[in-house]
């Protein structure tokens, strides 16, 4: 994971050389890209492993860098933003974003949120884990990081499919906010709760016939979340 290739997209030229100093100082292999368009333009050319993205870029802000990514990649995309408002935190998670950190934070949380997010993005389980799933036309595929609905194979980013391996492998049981968190992507993920819902709404989008009125993964009011299947 220390060999990883990090692209920052960020035009503060202080926070710029911060982040490229402390990320080569943990080993990993750091392009700094400064401009809305350049960063669409190289990222979806050269595929890092995880994106790096501010918000307020010249050319285009962060919110539509990240749109445009995600019509070809699922790279990790860690967003930074001076912003706090919840609005702006949600907005980030739906329009693909996979982790959201608010400025001023600290290196050693960045640092944190990289790790967890390479670590996600390349775990390779043990056991039943890794083995196919099915539940009725759909079909999930942990070690390959696939999945199918009939003949169809279905695109999802990274932290979207861990949460439709982690749903599909617990089908039948009804799961709490925390359980998904920690079972989807692990006790080191610093995410909310809300995360969980965002992400719900993006597979049933995907996954469900009427995403209005899912049959798959279904709310247990005062609880979470049940797949079934």
């Amino acid at each position: 994971m220390g060999e990883a290739s990090i692209y920052v997209v960020e035009d503060d030229p202080v926070l710029a050389d911060a982040l490229r100093f402390n990320l080569e100082r943990q080993g990993y292999r750091v392009r700094m890209l400064h401009d809305g368009h350049e960063a669409v333009r190289e990222i979806e050319r050269d595929e890092p492993d995880l994106v790096i993205l501010d918000v307020m870029l010249p050319g285009l802000d962060g919110f539509e860098v990240c749109r445009r990514v995600r019509r070809t990649s699922t790279v990790p995309i860690l967003m930074l933003t001076a912003r706090g408002e919840e609005v702006d935190r949600v907005l980030g998670l739906e329009i693909g974003a996979d982790d959201y950190l608010t400025k001023p934070f600290s290196l050693r949380e960045l640092q944190a949120r990289v790790r967890a997010l390479l670590r996600r993005s390349v775990r390779q389980d043990d056991g039943e884990r890794n083995e196919p799933q099915e539940a009725g036309n759909l079909r999930v595929s942990p070690r390959e990081r696939r999945a199918w609905l009939g003949d169809n194979e279905i695109q999802l980013r990274p932290r979207e499919f861990d949460l439709l391996a982690y749903l599909v492998q617990n089908r039948s049981l009804a799961l709490t906010r925390q359980q998904i968190l920690d079972g989807a992507w692990g006790s080191d993920y610093t995410g909310e709760e809300r995360t969980v819902d965002v992400h719900v709404k993006a597979l049933r989008d995907v996954i469900e016939e009427d995403p209005r009125r899912p049959e798959r993964i279904v709310t247990v009011r005062g609880v979470g979340y049940r797949f079934e299947g």
